[in-house]
């Protein structure tokens, strides 16, 4: 017997493999990528690595190998060192609390994560876990915000066998090393090293939470920060500014010229004379009480310096100038780098309030759509790792197999005017193929194929549902309006076959004869009434032998007053003894081929219609119709 394998072990094995398939019935798999091996591959597998696969590569001897990884451990602090430093910039900064915004917002119910599932115990087991345990509408927030900012955010996951995740620890991604491809018989086993304050261990594949930013493999295994494109350009932003305050600090106070007449004082004594001005309109320094030295923070020597220019001889005379203060004229580079800054962030200078002049709506919807689907993309790769901790979980209570995979995780859409644009082209499609329909120019085949992109089997299932939902209404109409419900008493009320039928059995609902077996001979008293004799014209009639007169009318006048026709058989009743006419026996004919609803055919129209059921009998089959007589 072999050996029963414990709950980690299990999970270790799950998550040692590319990706997670599991059978949802029939053929139909559902595969779950958690590691997003499907977009961007395994680095150890893969040759497309360049930049950071050089850096880590085997190849070499054992001490090259090490300095190499050490190099791409160096390599990784920088950069992260660099996102701390752009992480203070106010520009930088509100683009991160942005994007953290936007991908955390709540849908019309008030819920940040929307979980869909068909299993209603799944369902409650994952809103516990990700409401109640991971208190998700805080905590999303700062995750998604590090997981821009660095490119990279890990989670410590706390599991115990039969409670599933108990709890989650942030992990510092400068602590943090991902290792794939190190066995070879598991190429896609993952493994986490922990190197920090807390000492140096090891976290297998379901332990760890990793949330990266995928998409260029140059960084693998780790993500690439939303920061990375605008790195090199802070620092040129971050010099251009300096340059321009320093210039703006050094240049710009305006400069006074003294121009002192000397008169006739001998050369020899100009200076001495200039000092002595200078002293006297010179403010007072700032002199330090404790050291007695003068406070060099507070010198407003080089802003006050002015110059004092001695003149003598004809009409030169003691005056003052003023020299304006130098004008910096490289405002435009800060500006286009300012631009380029934008344009790495992706986040519309809108959104920030650095585009008052713009006018109208139409560019800040565009600028809003393209936005929304950076989210989109930063929602995905979350929604990912949250899928990977729903499995672990789900794992960990007892669930396998096709329910381990029976669910579905979504963020809510960042962008109001990009769901109206997709409910506008709904609309057009609606729209056009209601008028290809009226004017009769395409069939409903091809319209469900080529304006609705629909296969020929979802076109079937969509038909199908839309007999199911009209069997809805008319069940919801007759609890409404009769408070009959069909599916219990198998009849229903007040249709226009009900009321036809009522008239054709004298206002009276027949038992529906398909349904009662008729004795031999016919039911007791049944057929048609014995007639009477009529007393009319006779002494017995309580009018008398002549009661109209017609008699003695005739016999005065002698004139008949009633136009003459000549019956067959000579009263218009006595065609019951005679041979129908072709036009009553049409409609008798007409009258015997009216359908009659009976139990067994409102159950049989009231089944779920599906593909397993096609070959099962029913009243409606032509194979049940009687043959001609």
């Amino acid at each position: 017997m072999a050996e029963q394998k414990s709950l980690f072990d299990r999970l270790k094995t799950l998550f040692s493999t590319n990706v997670i398939v599991r059978n949802v019935g029939g053929k139909k798999l559902k595969v779950i990528d958690t590691a997003r091996y499907q977009a961007d591959g395994n680095p150890h597998t893969s040759k497309v690595i360049d930049r950071y696969g050089r850096l880590h590569g085997t190849r070499g001897t054992p001490i090259s190998a090490y300095n190499q990884y050490n190099s791409f451990s160096a390599t990784k602090i920088d950069l992260y060192t660099d996102y701390e430093a752009m992480d203070t910039d106010a520009i930088i900064s509100s683009a991160l609390d942005i994007y953290a915004d936007e991908s955390t917002l709540k849908n019309d119910q008030g819920n940040v994560l929307t979980i869909k599932t068909d299993n209603d115990n799944i369902r409650k087991i994952l809103q516990n876990l990700f409401y109640d345990i991971l208190n998700i509408e805080s905590n999303l927030w700062p995750w998604i915000r590090n997981l821009c900012k660095y490119g990279d955010n890990y989670l410590s996951l706390d599991i115990k066998e039969g409670l599933g995740v108990t709890n989650v620890v942030p992990l510092s991604p400068y602590e943090m090393q991902r290792e794939e491809g190190t066995d070879p018989e598991h190429i896609y086993m993952t493994t986490f090293i922990y190197e920090g304050p807390l000492g140096k261990g090891g976290f297998e594949n379901y332990e760890v939470a990793h949330f990266r930013l995928l998409g260029d493999t140059n960084f693998l295994p780790y993500g690439k920060s939303i920061l990375e494109g605008g790195r090199k350009l802070y620092k040129q932003l971050v010099l251009m500014e300096d340059a321009m305050l320093i210039h703006r600090i050094m240049r710009a106070p305006e400069k006074r010229v003294f121009k002192i007449d000397i008169g006739n004082i001998p050369p020899a004594e100009v200076d001495q004379y200039m000092q002595n001005i200078m002293n006297q309109m010179k403010k007072t320094p700032v002199v330090n009480e404790q050291t007695g030295q003068y406070n060099l923070k507070y010198n407003m020597q080089n802003i006050l310096e002015d110059f004092y220019l001695p003149v003598r001889g004809g009409q030169a005379g003691t005056a003052i100038e003023t020299l304006p203060g130098l004008q910096y004229q490289a405002i435009e580079d800060v500006e286009y780098l300012k631009s380029k800054m934008f344009a790495a962030l992706k986040v519309p200078k809108a959104y920030l309030g650095f585009d008052e002049s713009l006018e109208g709506k139409a560019t800040l919807a565009t600028l809003d759509i393209r936005f929304a689907r950076t989210i989109e993309r930063i929602q995905r790769i979350v929604v990912s790792e949250l899928t990977k901790i729903a499995i672990a979980h789900l794992y960990a209570q007892g669930y396998e197999n096709s329910d381990l995979v029976n669910f579905e995780l979504s963020l809510t859409g960042p962008s109001i005017i990009y769901e109206q644009e997709k409910i506008a082209l709904m609309k057009e499609r609606v729209d056009l193929a209601g008028s290809l329909i009226e004017k009769k120019l395409l069939s409903m085949k091809y319209i469900y194929s080529h304006i609705f992109n629909l296969s020929e089997d979802e076109a079937e299932f969509e038909k199908n549902q839309i007999i199911e939902d009209i069997k809805l209404q008319f069940r919801q109409k007759q609890i409404e309006s009769e408070g009959n419900d069909p599916t219990i008493t198998k009849e229903s009320f007040g249709t226009p076959h009900d009321l036809a039928t009522m008239n054709i059995y004298g206002g009276k609902k027949s038992q529906p004869i398909n349904d009662v077996e008729v004795p031999e001979g016919g039911w007791p008293g049944s057929g048609r009434p014995k007639e009477h004799g009529s007393t009319y014209g006779t002494d017995a009639s309580p009018f008398g032998r002549d009661p109209l007169g017609r008699k003695n009318i005739s016999k005065t006048l002698d004139v008949n007053l009633s136009p003459k026709y000549n019956y067959k058989g000579n009263s218009p009743l006595a065609t019951e003894n005679q041979e129908l006419t072709k036009e009553m026996l049409d409609i008798l004919n007409s009258m015997s081929s009216i359908k009659i609803k009976t139990k067994s055919i409102i159950s049989e129209s009231l089944k779920p219609t599906s593909d397993t059921e096609k070959e099962e009998s029913n009243l409606l089959n032509e194979s049940n119709l009687l043959e001609e007589m």
